[in-house]
This record gives C-alpha cells, sequence and structure tokens, in this order.
C-alpha cells in the first residue's frame, strides 16, 4: 500500500501493520503540529466480520475516555480507506519495552499493571472486554504512562454473557477460549496474568515455536512455574497464580481482582484519591490543633497514602512542586507526632494485650503471632518502618484466620481489637516505609540547590 492521503495531516512514517490497516505517525498542519497515530484500514480487504469489528472499536473509541485507555481524537473515510486518528504514545509498547530489558523488576511490573487494571475497571463498567490485551497493545506514552490500545477485537460483554468466536492472539489467550469453548469477559483476567508473567520474567509462561505446541500445553495444563531463581512478593506470586488458573471457575474473578492488595487501587491516582486525601488531611490538622496526637498521626499517615501516589503521577512540574512542599510539610508532621502517639498507643494497649497474652497460653500459635505483632510495634517505635510492616503482616496473616474461628468470649472481643489495632499499625508503617526521611529529604534538597546553582553559573 503506497503511503496515503489524509486531508489536514502530513504522514511522517508507518510505524506498525496489521491483517487489514496500518498505523503511521503523522503531524497535523495547522500550527500546533500536534503528533497523532493514525490507523488506516483499506475497505477492500475488508471481509465482513472485519468490517464490523472496525464499526465496534471506532464506536467504543468515541464512548470510552480514562487516563489509561488511548484517546480517539477523530476519524474519517473516503472511498478507498478509514483512517482512525488517535493520540500519539511516544515510547512505544510494552513489548519492546520488555525485550530491551529482558524482564521488568517488580516495582515497575507493579506500576504498569496497576496502570492497565485502572483501564480493565473502566472497561468493565462498561461491559466492554478487550479479548486481544497483550504487551504490543499496551502502548507507553509520556514518562512511562501504560494505555491500552487496539480495540478491534473488543465487544460489549457483560458478566453474564458468554461466546464462542476465537479472538486475539494465541499467546495471551485465555484456555477456554482457545480450546474452542464458551467463554465470558474472564478472558481478560488471563491475559493480564500473562503480560504480569512476560514482565517479570521475560517471556510468557507458554512460550513456543508453533502453534501447535502452544496448543498441546494448554490442552495438557502443562504446569506454569515461576523461575526458581526469581524473587517476588508474597502478594505479587499470589496475585499471579490467581489469574493463571486454566478453568475460569478458579480464577480470579474481577472484584476480587480490583480488591486485590498487590494493586492497592484504592490509592492509586485519580480525582477521587486526592478528594480522599484532601478530606482526611484536613481531619488530620483540626484533630492535631485539638492535641489529639494518636489520632492526628493515623490520619496523617492514611492521608500520605494518597497523596505519595499521586505525587509521582503529577507532570506538570509546578503543580508537582507545590503538591511536593504539601506533601513534605505533613510526613514531617507525622514524624513530630510518631512518638507521642506511639507513647499514647502503649499506654492504653499494653494492659489489654498482657490481658490477651495471658489468654492464650494454651494457643501456641496465638501467642507466636502475637509476639511477633509486638515485635513490629517495637520496630515502628524506632523508625524501622519496613521491619514493622513486615512483622504486623506477618502477625495478621496468622491472626485473622484464627479470628474468625474464634467463638464469642472476652478472648474473641480482646483479639478482634488488637487485630484492628495492628491493622491500622501496618497501614501507618507501610505509609512511612515508602517516604524519604527528614534527612534524606534534606539531602534531596540540598543536591537538588547545588544542582541549580551549578547550572546557573555555566
Amino acid at each position: 500500500m503506497t503511503t496515503p492521503h489524509v486531508e489536514g495531516y502530513v504522514i511522517v512514517e508507518k510505524i506498525g501493520a496489521g491483517s487489514y490497516s496500518n498505523v503511521y505517525k503523522a503531524y497535523k498542519k495547522d500550527g500546533c503540529r500536534e503528533a497523532v497515530a493514525i490507523k488506516v484500514v483499506e475497505k477492500k480487504r475488508l471481509s465482513k466480520s472485519a468490517e464490523d469489528n472496525i464499526v465496534t472499536e471506532i464506536s467504543l473509541l468515541k464512548k470510552l475516555k480514562h487516563p489509561h485507555i488511548v484517546n480517539m481524537k477523530d476519524f474519517l473515510y473516503d472511498g478507498r480507506c478509514i483512517y482512525i486518528i488517535m493520540e500519539w504514545c511516544g515510547g512505544g509498547d510494552l513489548s519492546g519495552f520488555i525485550k530491551k530489558r529482558r524482564c521488568l523488576p517488580e516495582p515497575v511490573c507493579r506500576r504498569f499493571l496497576q496502570q492497565l487494571s485502572a483501564a480493565l475497571k473502566y472497561l468493565r463498567s462498561h461491559n466492554v472486554c478487550h479479548m486481544d490485551l497483550k504487551p504490543s497493545n499496551l502502548l507507553l506514552g509520556q514518562q512511562q504512562v501504560l494505555k491500552i490500545g487496539d480495540f478491534g477485537f473488543a465487544q460489549y460483554l457483560s458478566d453474564e454473557d458468554k461466546h464462542n468466536s476465537i479472538r486475539g492472539s494465541p499467546l495471551y489467550m485465555a484456555p477456554e477460549m482457545l480450546l474452542a469453548r464458551k467463554y465470558d469477559a474472564r478472558v481478560d483476567l488471563w491475559s493480564v496474568g500473562v503480560i504480569m508473567y512476560e514482565c517479570l520474567f521475560g517471556k510468557a509462561p507458554y512460550s513456543s515455536n508453533s502453534f501447535q505446541e502452544l496448543s498441546d500445553k494448554i490442552r495438557q495444563k502443562a504446569p506454569i512455574d515461576i523461575p526458581k531463581c526469581a524473587s517476588v512478593s508474597s502478594q505479587c506470586r499470589d496475585l499471579l497464580t490467581r489469574l493463571l488458573k486454566h478453568d475460569p471457575e478458579q480464577r480470579i474473578d474481577f472484584e476480587t481482582f480490583f480488591k486485590h492488595n498487590y494493586l492497592d487501587l484504592e490509592h492509586f491516582p485519580c480525582e477521587e484519591s486526592l478528594q480522599k486525601a484532601v478530606n482526611l488531611v484536613t481531619r488530620a490538622v483540626k484533630l492535631d490543633a485539638e492535641h489529639k496526637e494518636r489520632e492526628a498521626f493515623n490520619l496523617y499517615c492514611e492521608a500520605l497514602l494518597y497523596f505519595v501516589p499521586l505525587l509521582n503521577a503529577e507532570m506538570d512540574q509546578t503543580k508537582k512542586a507545590a503538591l511536593r512542599a504539601k506533601v513534605d510539610e505533613y510526613i514531617k508532621r507525622a514524624e513530630e507526632l510518631k512518638d507521642p502517639a506511639s507513647a499514647a498507643r502503649s499506654s492504653t494497649n499494653d494492659s489489654s494485650f498482657s490481658q490477651l497474652l495471658k489468654m492464650c497460653t494454651t494457643s501456641e500459635k496465638l501467642c507466636t503471632a502475637l509476639e511477633i505483632g509486638h515485635t513490629g510495634e517495637m520496630y515502628m517505635t524506632e523508625g524501622q518502618y519496613n521491619l514493622a510492616l513486615g512483622k504486623f503482616e506477618s502477625c495478621l496473616a496468622t491472626l485473622m484466620p484464627l479470628l474468625a474461628q474464634e467463638p464469642r468470649g472476652p478472648r474473641r472481643e480482646l483479639l478482634h481489637k488488637q487485630v484492628q489495632h495492628w491493622l491500622l499499625l501496618a497501614e501507618s508503617s507501610k505509609s512511612l516505609a515508602s517516604l524519604p526521611t527528614i534527612k534524606e529529604r534534606s539531602t534531596i534538597s540540598a543536591a537538588s540547590a547545588k544542582g541549580k546553582k551549578l547550572v546557573r553559573s555555566r
């Protein structure tokens, strides 16, 4: 196909090709010279099903507006072609990003997964199933912001709807789709699992030399092993294994997926999370003024869990600087309140903790978990937040199932109170562990000031 002519745009280069379309980088001819991507579809190459897919894709892209979904700016057509004009994502795609690095560190993988999951949550709220999620369809914009692209196979599909036509790319296709059974929207969750695996380990779990080899592995339900040399967190491992279940009935469902602790979508940066952060810090300041240090400390920590992701995601440097100043102020105040808040917690909890410990002497498992939690409190008082968080997570993993089995009575009431207390401290530890200390912030600020001085002197 020769380079197309699209009115109002200057085509620069071809950047991709599909079975019935080509994608070009272009610029608008007007004064802004905005870069765009133009998907050019030749009408004569379209089968009836492909034509239906294009109509559905344009219909969906007109309605779907989300920070992590590629934005369709316009579409045009003439006698030969259909032109879908989309925002330009200059960072390439996730497939190329992985290949350059062979595999991604877990924090980078988690950040991409959060962005993908936020977009997927939005799609599910509109009953849309993408059906072709794969690294080459995940584009990267400024500051490695991930965006879902190519809705050529997408369909409206509610949680109850079933389908039986094969769509997508075999390597990322859910077993129930590849084996020509009926399937539903949960096929997207399998694809997310394969993408997650490829990010972490550099290749898809069923990488094969042929379609037949791939098909055999899926039919035989070949085990999906996490490489022995891999160092991944327990939460990461849990989510990955639950996504890659061959049987969709055993696979994690959307509601549980979106609430999984590893994703932590609750604190994912958005307008809603900003409002939550502002509300929390407003209450913290009020309680601080009333000399209610313990409550103020907890609310400052809770607010920071929302503020820090917002700070990291902000691209406007002026807004970022203003937000950073506020965040530094809240961190400093939380650190100032930490010791009095710890003392207040100790005085009110020592007696009930000792009482609970005496009641648990017949259960070695309970006693051990309680001692681990107590060690977590000591670490937190010393400012060793990562160690504290590890202890709290360890003790809660044991205590919460035991609490569910505990019969009603005084021991259950004290245990419930202790679990709630440590859940709150775990959140506070998590918040403070993710932030630089006052000393580190002073070093960063000094280095920044020195750098600016050097630039001015030149």
